[in-house]
């Protein structure tokens, strides 16, 4: 026989066997739940993964009067030490007193509540609680049990917590990412000054800024290892089209290294900047559409088509923007190739699958 069979089956059995529902049901005769619904609770209280409790609100203190295995495995309380106390024996010293007081409110007036609380097991080990709390009435109406699920979620607590300190650290990266663009911004300016090169130092300004706006995405999705290209490509191409009725963005859904940012992010600043000199975005009824796929290697193909613009012709030379961008792409194994037709620029980037 199949040695995991074996393991299912025990653990079906001692689910099946938790016969605290059917005990609960023979010392309450008045008051357990009748018919279909006395059958319901027993399986699902003996089936349930999920610890389940009930406490009597007619007695003091309101105690606990019923719990499951769940329960005792959860909190590692037996059912003797459990039964007849007020559930707030799970509580410890850095439970949120706050959390508490909501908790008796919504008790106080026969609400439903869902918390998250910090509770202590038998052992002194905390853990957090997803605590679900909701009366229960008889046929008559009368309230006769609070009910209480109680789930483990520390480690989503924990993730949750370590989501909030990245998000920290990229609000602190960021600023400071962004005093040291413009720090540099400010050199170049103030060299440019002092040299009367002002429009040379403006046109490395520009793809500074361009570099910020790129690199700014990147911090969005801090525990992530790779970052949207749309937000990014969004992000650079802003400035040009304001009304973003010039630019259209088709590519697919994509997730890039965030090393190519930079690559990216240049290169498409390059590209606008020379449609607003020559090209589609030089006139008021150019438009320039941007797209992307994937090859079958898993190589990113980029392409930039302009149209509506003034006629084209081939340049003598590379100009610089162009030059900028094969001179990065190198680098990364990437290439671009240009198609300068009469009716406006197409330009292909190919950028190397970067998980390679």
């Amino acid at each position: 026989m199949d040695d995991r069979n074996d393991e299912n089956d025990g653990r079906q059995a001692h689910m099946r066997f938790d016969d605290s529902p059917q005990r609960f049901r023979d010392a309450n005769p008045g008051q357990a739940f009748p018919g279909a619904s006395g059958v319901l609770f027993e399986q699902a209280m003996a089936q349930t993964r999920m610890a389940v409790s009930l406490a009597d609100p007619a007695l003091p203190e309101m105690p606990l009067v019923f719990v499951n295995r769940a329960f005792i495995q959860l909190t590692g309380y037996s059912e003797e030490e459990a039964l007849g106390r007020n559930c707030r024996f799970l509580q410890g010293p850095d439970t949120d007193p706050e959390t508490v007081r909501a908790v008796s409110r919504a008790l106080a007036r026969e609400d439903v509540i869902v918390v998250e609380l910090l509770n202590y097991r038998a052992d002194g080990t905390p853990f957090w609680n997803a605590l679900h709390l909701g009366p229960i009435y008889d046929e008559s109406g009368k309230l006769i049990y609070y009910f209480g699920s109680q789930w483990d979620v520390s480690d989503v607590h924990t993730a949750r917590a370590d989501e909030k300190h990245a998000r920290m650290m990229a609000r602190e990266l960021s600023h400071r990412m962004k005093n040291m663009f413009a720090v540099i911004a400010g050199l170049v300016t103030v060299t440019g000054r002092t040299r009367g090169i002002r429009a040379e130092a403006e046109e490395i300004n520009e793809r500074i800024r361009a570099l910020g706006r790129a690199f700014e995405t990147t911090l969005e999705e801090p525990t992530r290892g790779t970052v949207e290209m749309r937000p990014t490509v969004e992000a650079v191409l802003k400035p040009y089209d304001p009304a973003g009725d010039r630019i259209t963005v088709e590519g697919e859904n994509r997730r890039i290294d965030p090393a190519l940012v930079s690559t990216i992010g240049l290169a498409l600043h390059e590209l606008a900047t020379n449609a607003i000199k020559y090209g589609a975005l030089s006139t008021d009824r150019g438009t320039v559409t941007l797209g992307w796929t994937s090859d079958a290697a898993g190589a990113l193909n980029v392409v930039w088509h302009e149209a509506g613009g003034p006629p084209v012709n081939p340049p003598n030379s590379i100009g610089s923007g162009m030059n900028i961008i094969e001179t990065l792409l190198t680098t990364i194994g990437g290439t671009l190739s240009q198609d300068w037709a009469p009716e406006g620029l197409t330009a292909r980037i190919v950028i190397p699958n970067e998980t390679g």
